[in-house]
């Protein structure tokens, strides 16, 4: 088995040359672990679109718009690794998209329509599956690592970096904007 030991990593082996890693408990949690993230992509599809169509903010519905974009390539990724892996695609319930997404929504039941404020909670419940999925990418990416995937490693690796990225958007119209802006708001 190839280990990751220096910045590099290896090639993906052909399944046929997996035999130990395919049988090991390794494996079967690192395939686990996809058909969750899989489901939690395939979640936030279906969820983003009423993140964006709650937003006051401008900045932050193009945000949602760009990143629903760039989820569904999230799936394709997933795909792809699937395929890489001589896999069938599979997705399994992730318990914790299934509660940020039902918390997204209950942020949009129970703020008012139009404000920063609502806003403001949009991003907190979008960063909070970011850092789910950021936490979920850095250790598969590691155990594709272990496992000798080093094509796996590189398309997880590319969705990590997107994560990460998408964190830093919403920071930014959080700080810049948003959360200045709903300081002037007022109760009812």
């Amino acid at each position: 088995m190839q280990k990751k030991t220096t910045g590099k990593t290896t090639k993906a082996k052909n399944p046929q040359e997996m035999t130990d890693e395919t049988h090991s408990m390794l494996y079967s949690f690192f395939t686990d672990e996809l058909k969750d993230i899989y489901w939690a992509e395939k979640k936030l599809v279906k969820s983003l679109p009423k993140l964006q169509k709650a937003a006051t903010n401008e900045e932050l519905r193009n945000a949602f718009a760009e990143h629903l974009e760039q989820t569904k390539e999230h799936v394709t990724r997933i795909e792809q690794v699937f395929e890489l892996l001589g896999e069938k695609a599979q997705a399994k319930k992730c318990d914790a998209m299934e509660g940020l997404t039902k918390e997204a929504e209950s942020i949009i039941e129970d703020t008012e329509d139009g404000t920063s404020t609502r806003d403001v909670g949009l991003i907190m419940a979008a960063q909070k599956a970011e850092h789910y999925e950021i936490a979920t990418y850095g250790g598969l990416v590691q155990l594709a690592n272990t496992l000798g995937l080093g094509d796996v490693s590189n398309l997880l690796q590319a969705t990590l970096d997107e994560e990460k990225e998408t964190d830093q958007t919403l920071t930014e119209i959080a700080e810049s904007k948003v959360n200045h802006m709903s300081l002037e708001e007022e109760e009812a």
